[in-house]
């Protein structure tokens, strides 16, 4: 059979074989940690600790500031030396507590529960609620909102994205390898909470240990599938996973709810079941750190509020020539201004890319109406003229050619002869109109 996947897409080269065979290892633990309090999408949160106040791993310090909001805890024990703005990897400053690590790793008080599936849908959201879960995709949405969709649209499929289709990134791959059982107790609880019965895994076919590992799991559970799909970006897309899986289209504008259907990220499942049974906060994940500029690339578990530049050198530093830092991966992550920066939930890599493979963006040309960025858009747009419109200000017509349906995958840059900054124009005309 096949491997399932959808319409358009791109094939850049993988570049898996750096990291893929590095088993996940705890990053050293840092003396301090710069903590965001808006390390999510929506609402920041409101600080509950004050300088000079001690803490525990795990203790709440950042209670959410709305519905859309996630709280945020402490990464590691010790005392809260600052409070104030900080950098973030966007170069934004954002309201963040510092703390110095007393090297105690003592944890706040964990409830465990060995019999978590027995618990109610409202008891299981209240603990991944008040664990601060995201989507660890790097998107970081608020996992409890997605589970908390309207009455008018129920749920009847629950996708967990194992497809891991952005280039270099090994994180999630490590993690079916070595976690598969926990990453399917996730899937359960899930499934529980939005009362469903039916469940799938989607992994890209370049991973056939991973998909050995996790049907070997699945091997005795009723309505979970495994699903092979075919290699090609941006098949972990939420929209292009469930066309993939199920079949099923996501409407313009519209939402994975509309087509009754959850998506989460393989790293948001075991944070899920952690959460679950042992009552453990988000206080960390796995970061891929790789490309042809860094020493030795690992897949590193690494505190919440750890700096860039540790993790740089924990796998032995830069190679000479060092051309671009990126967070997360080549088509949809962004260049760091600086390595004095937390990793946050949302960090899935740090990519270093050595200066001859940057491509500089005043080095473009006008778009010679080639097409090639069509042909490929997996929504169907056109970024031809989304970018030729921002770039003449034009951004009310933009609307017009379906901008907000844009995920900025970064596909269309990638295939441009005349290597046009094509995501870049987009944001910039999101930026400048209402949705």
């Amino acid at each position: 059979m096949s491997p399932l996947t959808f319409k358009g897409g791109i094939h850049p080269p993988d570049k898996k074989e750096l990291a893929k065979d590095s088993p996940i290892k705890e990053a050293h633990i840092p003396q301090r940690v710069v903590i965001p309090l808006s390390q999510h999408v929506g609402a920041p949160c409101k600080s509950l600790v004050s300088i000079n106040q001690g803490v525990k791993k795990g203790d709440l310090i950042g209670e959410p500031g709305g519905f859309v909001s996630s709280p945020v805890h402490a990464s590691v024990s010790g005392k809260v030396s600052a409070i104030g703005e900080f950098p973030n990897a966007m170069g934004r400053m954002v309201t963040s507590v510092v703390i110095e690590n007393d090297g105690k790793e003592e944890w706040t008080s964990l409830k465990d529960n060995p019999d978590y599936l027995k618990l109610s849908a409202d008891e299981l959201k209240e603990k991944i609620k008040t664990a601060g879960i995201v989507g660890l995709g790097g998107a970081a949405f608020p996992t409890v909102v997605k589970l908390t969709p309207p009455k008018e649209k129920p749920i009847d499929a629950v996708i967990i994205n194992g497809a891991e289709c952005e280039p270099y990134l090994t994180a999630d791959y490590r993690l079916m390898m070595e976690k598969p059982a926990e990453i399917l107790e996730g899937l359960k609880i899930l499934m529980k909470t939005l009362g469903v019965s039916k469940g799938f895994v989607g992994i890209e076919d370049n991973k056939p240990d991973a998909i050995a590992k996790m049907k070997e799991a699945a091997a005795k559970e009723s309505g979970i599938e495994v699903c092979a799909l075919e290699v090609k970006y941006p098949q972990g897309a939420e929209k292009m996973l469930i066309k993939a899986t199920t079949g099923r289209e996501v409407p313009p504008r519209g939402l994975p709810m509309d087509v009754r259907v959850v998506v989460q990220n393989v790293g948001t499942a075991l944070a899920i079941y952690e959460a679950a049974r042992y009552g453990k906060p988000l206080i960390e994940r796995v970061v891929t750190v790789t490309g042809e500029g860094i020493n030795n690339p690992s897949n590193l578990m690494v505190r919440i509020g750890t700096l860039v530049s540790e993790l740089i050198g924990e796998c032995g530093g830069f190679k000479n020539g060092v051309g671009k830092v990126i967070s997360g991966g080549p088509m949809m992550g962004f260049a760091l201004p600086s390595l004095d920066v937390p990793v946050t939930k949302g960090t899935s890599g740090i990519l270093v890319i050595p200066e001859e493979g940057v491509i500089h963006a005043e080095d473009f040309e006008p778009c010679i109406r080639c097409g090639r960025c069509i042909d490929i858009c997996p929504m169907g747009l056109m970024p031809s003229m989304l970018s030729v419109l921002s770039e003449k200000g034009r951004y009310e017509e933009a609307k017009e050619y379906n901008l907000f349906d844009c995920f900025e995958c970064g596909s269309c840059a990638f295939v441009c002869p005349s290597k046009r900054p094509i995501v870049q124009l987009v944001r910039l005309a999101k930026s400048m109109v209402k949705p």
